[in-house]
């Protein structure tokens, strides 16, 4: 029996996403998100998200694009000033990792180019099985989900936005930061 305890133990704390995936805290106007990662599903971009993180590169930045239904997407912009912030070179596709674009996951941003993707990303409001690859068609690259927070995520998809899906608002990202790995 202890030895049957002892192998449940262990293959418990071996799951494909535990522990030993690094976290981080988004801290919003909004509230707080807790995101989990996967490195060993998106290595590339993990460790693109992790660097801006490690220079503040999304430290005062906006959720600029706000779709209730859809997706909330930030990271790219200034809420100071509105304008674009520098960015890293562009990352790989990442989106043929078996992870789907279902609520509560974080994704890539990117242009029509799929090897475009650097410091933007979105948050699925929803299950979004169509901006997953499918075919010779790339998708959107899932990295993460938010474990806590989606509350959160709820209420930034809920403001009011304007023209292009810009909240009348600033929704400002005020730190994110790696609690655990």
């Amino acid at each position: 029996m202890k030895t049957i305890l002892s192998l449940f133990i262990l293959l418990l704390s071996h799951s494909a996403y535990s522990a030993e995936n690094p976290s981080v805290v988004m801290d919003t106007s909004k509230g707080q998100i807790t995101i989990e990662l996967f490195p060993n599903e998106a290595p590339e971009t993990v460790a693109n998200f992790l660097a801006y993180i490690e220079k503040d590169g999304y430290k005062n930045t906006t959720f600029h694009r706000v779709i209730k239904g859809f997706m909330i997407q930030g990271g790219g912009f200034s809420a100071e000033t509105g304008a674009k912030v520098s960015t890293l070179p562009a990352i790989k596709n990442e989106s043929r990792n078996g992870l789907s674009n279902k609520r509560g996951t974080i994704s890539m941003a990117r242009t029509g180019n799929p090897h475009s993707a650097s410091r933007q990303f979105f948050i699925n409001h929803k299950d979004n099985a169509f901006l997953d690859a499918q075919g010779n068609k790339w998708g959107y690259a899932v990295f993460g989900k938010v474990t806590m927070g989606m509350d959160t995520v709820d209420s930034i998809a809920n403001v009011k936005t304007g023209s292009a899906d810009k909240p009348r608002q600033n929704v400002v990202i005020n730190s994110v930061k790696v609690v655990g790995n």
